[in-house]
């Protein structure tokens, strides 16, 4: 449903606030409080209904939910003193009071937030379930045929990326002839954005959420950058429910647990400043330098688009606690237990992961094969030489799969009944 009010619409299919037509960045419980609000606006809302909706079992004090109707009016331009929008019936709990117009589809020749799909481009199909801990999950999967999941990397929005010219083609092309599973992590996109535990334990977790919500049994799954060190541990868990493991620009060892110089714990330093005091603020040069270094052979616009996505993905808050968290990343032991056939892509000119982390997982990990890619880029441009060549491994090394008699559809129903 897609509910109208001023310049905003809040869309409740694609969880999305709109303001004149552009996305607003805006965390899923906050989301949550407006959605129940406006779909209920004919009466007061009880504090202790919206503190069930939101969050569940989760047991949160009074002060969580206020703190969502503040930012909630932030969001929509209301406040405390004029409660245009949503009003305070002390004693009882809120109303939404702003006029509201209903739409269930976008109006014939008005603006939409995202085009039809070109021809043969299928539309991704975003879900939720939540952790043992409470925490919501958003999860998308796209294409069709046998499963590839992706484990969460530090700073994804599973909407904005569908659309962003940084991950666009990593999705059309991985969900060539299967079904890409891919999902935000706690913190981040349409996920929870006030986790509790952010830790290499919880990001484990949270994909034993995904994939139990989904039926999968046995599959392959790739992880890319630090969603590297949460696939191999997953796998090290899990044996007998991966069936190949895809590593790409992967480590190891996090950069506080492999520092030797005092350089090496200086650099991180600076990169935790830049995220702390740059992050939020509209002036993006902060965020270029991680774009940068990302993808230091990219155009400059791809830089600001990327610097652009990690705006809206998550708070500079939240950004710097599940930074720290890779730092402190080390999965050698996990590493060197696997025996799972593994395939690892690393580019020998990378910026962000230095090769040697490729290195020494093939060197970990037994029967393991080691793809040299010739690139700088972390996030791997589709215009490079080295993106054709990651396609065609990672495309050859799951049809080994196939072609050894294994199950090539895998009946995925979603478990979870929504946020």
């Amino acid at each position: 449903m897609r509910y109208s009010f001023g310049d905003l619409v809040l869309d409740t299919d694609r969880f999305v606030l709109e303001r004149g037509g552009e996305p607003q960045h805006v965390q899923p419980q906050v989301f949550d409080v407006l959605g129940h609000l406006v779909a209920n606006r004919s009466r007061v809302v009880p504090k202790t209904e919206l503190l069930d909706t939101v969050w569940g079992d989760r047991f949160v004090s009074e002060s969580s939910l206020t703190s969502r109707i503040k930012a909630a009016r932030r969001a929509v331009g209301d406040d405390g003193i004029t409660q245009g929008f949503i009003k305070t019936v002390h004693g009882r709990g809120y109303r939404w009071v702003a006029d509201v117009a209903e739409q269930a589809e976008p109006a014939s020749g008005g603006h939409r937030t995202r085009p039809e799909p070109p021809p043969g481009r299928v539309e991704q199909r975003i879900r939720f379930c939540r952790t043992a801990d409470g925490e919501r999950l958003a999860y998308a999967t796209v294409g069709d045929g046998p499963p590839l999941v992706r484990a969460a990397h530090w700073i994804t929005h599973l909407d904005h990326e569908w659309e962003s010219p940084v991950w666009q083609h990593w999705m059309e092309g991985l969900s060539r002839n299967r079904t890409l599973v891919r999902y935000d992590e706690r913190g981040c996109g349409l996920s929870d954005h006030d986790p509790y535990d952010v830790s290499l334990e919880s990001f484990v977790h949270d994909l034993e959420t995904v994939v139990d919500d989904l039926g999968l049994e046995r599959f392959p799954l790739m992880g890319l950058s630090q969603g590297g060190p949460v696939a191999v541990e997953y796998a090290h868990r899990h044996p007998e429910r991966v069936s190949r493991l895809v590593l790409v620009g992967a480590f190891v060892q996090g950069r506080r647990a492999r520092a030797t110089t005092p350089s090496h714990e200086l650099e991180f330093e600076m990169q935790r400043d830049l995220i702390r005091l740059g992050w939020g603020r509209d002036e993006h040069s902060f965020r270029l330098y991680f774009s940068s270094v990302f993808m230091p052979d990219a155009d400059p616009q791809v830089w600001t688009d990327f610097a652009e996505l990690m705006r809206r993905t998550t708070s500079a808050e939240n950004a710097l606690r599940l930074f720290d968290a890779c730092l402190d990343m080390d999965v050698t032991q996990a590493a060197a237990a696997l025996d799972v056939p593994t395939l690892i892509l690393h580019g020998r000119g990378e910026t962000r992961i230095p090769f040697e982390q490729g290195l020494q997982l093939a060197s970990l990990i037994r029967g393991s094969r080691l793809v040299p890619l010739e690139t700088r880029n972390h996030l791997l441009r589709p215009d490079e030489p080295a993106w054709a060549r990651f396609l065609a491994e990672v495309d050859a090394f799951l049809a080994e799969e196939e072609s050894t008699g294994s199950p090539r559809g895998v009946h995925m129903v979603s478990k979870g009944g929504g946020p």
